[in-house]
C-alpha cells in the first residue's frame, strides 16, 4: 500500500487573519465526511487536521506570514476523482476568501510515499527529482554494496548502487564522455578500466579495436546483473570474462594496481569509472577522498610517459568539490596537465564533468 501526499500553496502579499479564513473553508471538508481538530501555534496563525472516515489525512495551516498551505494524505487506490475535486473546492473557495491577496498559487503533483518502486532520487546538491521507475527488476546485497536495477520508461533499466544512481541504458553520452568524446585513438593500445562493471565503456572499447583492454572490478555480483538486465548498455560484452582483445578481472584494483607498479608494466590510457569525486570540503579527513588520490597516484604510476588518465568529475555545480580535486592533481608523484568536458547525461538530470589527465 501506497500514500498519495497532495500539496497546494497560497502566497500572499499580506498576512491574512484565520478567523475570516477558515469558516468557509469547513463544509468542504465536512462533505466529505472529515473531522476538524484545532492545534495551538502559539500565535502562530491556525493549525487544523482533518481526518476522514476513509482514512484521509488534511493539513490546512493559515500562516501567521502570509502563507496559506493545504496537505492531504490519501491511499493510492482511492478514487482520483473524488480527491480532485475536494482540491479544486478548496482553491476555488480560497480564490475567493484570498481575492487582491495572492501573489503565487502552486499546486504539485502527489508525491508517493511507501511505494514498492522508489521514484524519487536526488541531485547532486540535493534536489529532488522524480523519475518514471515502474518495475524493481532486481536488487541484492553484496559484500560491498546494495545493487538494485529499476526499469525507467524513458531510460531504460537503471543501475543504482547504495540508492545512487549510477548509469541508465540512455546514458551512452556518459560513456563516451569517459573515454574522451572521440578525441582518442584506442586502435592498438593497452587500456586499464578501474570499475566499469556495468560493462559500457568496455562494450564501446572493444569496437575501436586495442591491443589489449583489462578491466577490473571488484563485484561480480553488478557484472553478472548488468550482464543479465542492462544489455542496453553492455551488449554481449560481460557473457564472458575473455575475449580476443579483452579480459575482465574481478578484483580489487588497490593491490592490482600496486602489483602493476611494481612490474613497471604501464598503459596507454588508464579509466577510472570507480566513483565520482566526493562532494566533502574536508579532503584530508575524508575516506573517500584519502582512496581517491591513492587510486589517483597509483594510476599515473602505471600509466605510459605518453598516455592518459580519463576519468568522471561530478556535478558542474559542485565547484567547490571540483575545484578540491583539481588541488589534488597537483600534489600527484609527477606533475601533470588536465583538461575538463561538460557533458548532459541523460538520466543524471544535470550537467557533469569529466577530466582528461597526462603526465607533464
Amino acid at each position: 500500500m501506497a500514500l498519495r501526499h497532495y500539496t497546494l500553496d497560497f502566497k500572499l502579499s499580506a498576512a491574512v487573519d484565520s478567523s475570516s479564513t477558515v469558516p468557509d473553508l469547513l463544509s468542504i471538508f465536512h462533505e466529505q465526511e472529515m473531522t476538524e481538530t484545532v492545534h495551538e501555534t502559539n500565535g502562530h496563525g491556525y493549525l487544523g487536521t482533518f481526518v476522514g472516515k476513509n482514512g484521509w489525512l488534511a493539513i490546512l495551516r493559515v500562516h501567521s506570514h502570509g502563507l496559506v498551505t493545504v496537505d492531504l494524505q490519501c491511499y493510492e487506490e482511492d478514487d482520483f476523482a473524488q480527491v480532485d475535486n475536494l482540491l479544486n473546492a478548496l482553491e476555488s473557495k480560497l480564490k475567493v476568501i484570498l481575492n487582491g491577496n495572492i501573489t503565487r498559487i502552486k499546486r504539485l503533483p502527489a508525491l508517493v510515499r511507501g511505494a514498492e518502486v522508489d521514484r524519487y532520487w536526488p541531485t547532486t546538491d540535493n534536489r529532488l527529482v522524480e523519475y518514471d521507475m515502474d518495475q524493481l527488476v532486481y536488487e541484492e546485497d553484496s559484500a560491498f554494496q546494495n545493487i538494485k536495477i529499476l526499469h525507467s520508461q524513458q531510460y531504460g533499466n537503471a543501475l543504482i548502487l547504495d540508492n545512487d544512481l549510477n548509469l541508465a541504458e540512455s546514458d551512452l553520452a556518459y560513456t563516451l564522455a569517459i573515454m574522451g568524446s572521440g578525441r582518442e585513438n584506442y586502435t592498438g593500445k593497452e587500456v586499464l578500466i578501474l570499475g566499469g562493471g556495468d560493462g559500457g565503456i568496455l562494450s564501446e572499447m572493444v569496437k575501436q579495436k586495442p591491443k589489449m583492454v583489462t578491466m577490473l572490478d571488484i563485484s561480480f555480483k553488478v557484472i553478472d546483473a548488468c550482464k543479465k538486465y542492462m544489455r542496453g548498455t553492455c551488449g554481449n560484452i560481460l557473457d564472458n570474462l575473455k575475449g580476443d582483445c579483452y579480459q575482465i578481472l574481478v578484483e580489487d584494483c588497490v593491490p592490482v594496481l600496486k602489483k602493476y607498479v611494481q612490474e613497471g608494466k604501464t598503459f596507454d590510457y588508464v579509466i577510472n569509472d570507480l566513483t565520482a569525486i566526493p562532494i566533502s570540503m574536508e579532503p584530508e579527513e575524508d575516506s573517500t577522498w584519502e582512496f581517491l588520490r591513492l587510486i589517483l597516484d597509483l594510476s599515473i604510476k602505471v600509466l605510459h610517459p605518453s598516455g592518459k588518465y580519463l576519468t568522471q568529475g561530478n556535478a558542474e555545480n559542485m565547484t567547490e568539490s571540483l575545484g578540491l580535486y583539481e588541488e589534488q592533481l597537483g600534489r600527484l608523484s609527477c606533475p601533470v596537465g588536465f583538461s575538463k568536458e561538460v557533458v548532459c547525461v541523460p538520466s543524471y538530470l544535470e550537467q557533469w564533468v569529466f577530466y582528461s589527465v597526462w603526465k607533464k
